[in-house]
């Protein structure tokens, strides 16, 4: 029943809005959402493009803040992934720089934990297993 709905549902876990460097002021139509399994960059007001990378293909992750992004309480997430349409995203200009970076890190290290654990249980019925790809055949 409506149970199942929302197991099924991804959790949002954490949302960012991009601003303008100046004043730190929202008025952008950029969010940036952190969910359980996923990244979502989600830009436009009249057309919207989005764009999205699942946790466990992330790779690495740097944070870096330019002069007027410190004065104004700024940082952009760079996030590179083996994600073939998005192997690097930048969140722009967020104001919980430190926070979104360690609420993404410690979820892609779950997700890959989980992922692993699946691909281990598919593959050959052993979680121990180091080497395996998901389902379109990446390295993970």
């Amino acid at each position: 029943g409506s149970d199942m709905a929302k197991v099924n549902k991804t959790n949002e876990i954490f949302k960012e809005r991009k601003r303008w460097t100046f004043f730190g002021i929202p008025w952008t139509f950029t969010t940036y959402t952190l969910t359980d399994k996923k990244l979502i960059i989600k830009e436009g007001l009249f057309s919207t493009s989005e764009d999205e990378v699942l946790l466990y293909r992330i790779i690495d992750l740097s944070k870096k803040r330019g002069f007027a992004q410190k004065l104004f309480g700024l940082g952009t997430l760079k996030v590179f992934s083996s994600d073939k349409s998005s192997p690097e995203m930048e969140l722009k200009n967020i104001r919980h720089l430190n926070e979104f970076y360690t609420f993404l890190s410690e979820n892609v290290e779950k997700e890959r934990l989980r992922v692993k654990f699946r691909a281990g249980e598919i593959i050959d019925g052993n979680s121990e297993t180091d080497d395996f790809c998901d389902h379109e055949g990446f390295m993970i």
